[in-house]
């Protein structure tokens, strides 16, 4: 009776089996287009998957639209849709969510701002990550920046390898140069292409711009430069500036559902929204955001977090990793490793709880071949009590398309998920 009274936000209760257990598995990007070098198949049909096309065998496959036109193609929204949570009315950008991962309290006139190292040589973006710039290169870079810019209301903060943020914090007495008509682009999404026409534009672009033409020129004879120069590597040249925002309200999901859950990843945008909606976070060792990541790891955190929480989601990034770097035989690797080592264990676990239903979905495509996310369908599938299954043999994009199962509002997704209304 305590927990039911807890739960007293949920519209539907007498659907829910407390003893249910749920398990989303999100192996990030994975959504792609047919191959030339894989016999005109997408990485997610070559890949041996025996445990992803049983799931798809016992339940279902349908494709769900996650990322609105208007908005940015990215992990922030396709990921907040996926929870639950319309971006149209609940999205205020990326690095407000990051922070949020670093426990980071903004104040109403304080802003957070993705700070990326990145690699750009003849106006070109060579490379969004730096070569994967390690913490301490960070660290000392944003601290060189921190020191010459001299300003009080800017805080470079550390994040997790490239991925790091700047805090504005907005002087109560003065008016915000930042608005939501700000706008910033994602350097992921400028690979290998010129960067000329894409700083910021709108309210306080001339800040951001100089901010980061500041950093390169601190940047230009920096000691963590001479040494990548010895070591055959390439300079990170500049912090870009994107993806600001304001801290999102999101009700808590506990509430909204009637479902505790926890989040296993190694990224902290999907921490952060993890924390946004209530959700515990676990670490699991040797997870590392990349393609070296421990797989094995995640799932083995992910079965002992279901001895206490309703429902637990894993977050892949390794398969959006080899397809910014275009590599397609590393995007089937990941996706096999994903199959063997996280959905078989993990699967498996879960039938041992009786009552369960398990989500197997990307968050949003991306192509190897343009090396950036795209807006468009996503194939997700669905099995366990509640779920008929619909004779699909395979999870794949194009069993997805085949399914004839649609839904263009990727959060309405998440509710039938939990109340298994199909």
């Amino acid at each position: 009776m305590e927990r039911l009274h807890a739960l007293g936000g949920f519209k539907d209760l007498a659907r829910i089996s407390l003893a249910m257990k749920y398990v989303i598995i999100i192996p990030d990007g994975c959504a792609d287009y047919p191959v030339e070098s894989l016999g005109g198949k997408t990485p997610l049909q070559a890949a041996h998957t025996p445990n992803m096309d049983a799931v798809a065998q016992a339940g279902l496959v349908g494709q769900s639209d996650n990322v609105p036109a208007h908005l940015p193609a990215g992990s922030e929204v396709a990921n907040m849709t996926l929870f639950g949570y319309d971006p149209n009315r609940f999205f205020t950008g990326r690095a407000p969510i990051e922070a949020a991962a670093q426990g980071i309290v903004l104040g109403p006139n304080d802003w957070a701002i993705r700070c990326n190292t990145v690699t750009i040589l003849d106006q070109i973006m060579v490379d969004f990550t730096a070569d994967h710039a390690s913490n301490q290169e960070a660290r000392e870079i944003l601290a060189a920046v921190q020191n010459t810019l001299a300003d009080d209301r800017l805080e470079f903060t550390p994040g997790v390898s490239y991925r790091n943020l700047l805090i504005y914090r907005g002087p109560a007495t003065e008016a915000s140069p930042f608005s939501k008509e700000t706008r910033t682009r994602a350097p992921h999404d400028l690979t290998d292409n010129s960067i000329i026409d894409d700083f910021p534009r709108g309210p306080g672009c001339d800040l951001l711009s100089e901010w980061m033409q500041t950093s390169a020129e601190v940047l230009g004879n920096h000691p963590v430069n001479a040494q990548r120069k010895q070591q055959g590597r390439h300079p990170i040249t500049h912090l870009w500036l994107w993806g600001l925002g304001k801290t999102p309200s999101l009700e808590n999901f506990a509430q909204r559902f009637g479902v505790q859950g926890a989040m296993i990843t190694a990224v902290d945008l999907l921490r952060g929204l993890a924390a946004l909606v209530g959700w515990e976070r676990i670490e699991a060792p040797g997870a590392t955001g990349y393609l070296d990541t421990d797989y094995g790891s995640k799932a083995r955190t992910a079965i002992a977090a279901l001895e206490k929480h309703d429902l637990v989601c894993v977050h892949i990034e390794a398969p959006d990793e080899a397809s910014h770097e275009g590599r397609v035989d590393e995007k089937v690797k990941a996706l096999e490793a994903i199959d063997r080592d996280i959905v078989g264990p993990l699967h498996q676990a879960l039938k041992t709880y009786g009552d369960y239903r398990i989500l197997i979905t990307p968050d949003h495509p991306t192509p190897v071949s343009t090396k950036k996310h795209s807006h468009g369908w996503v194939p997700f599938t669905i099995a366990g009590k509640g779920i008929p299954a619909d004779r699909s043999s395979s999870y794949d994009e194009i069993a997805a398309a085949q399914s004839g199962l649609q839904i263009p509002n990727g959060w309405e997704l998440m509710p039938r998920f939990i109340q298994g209304d199909w």
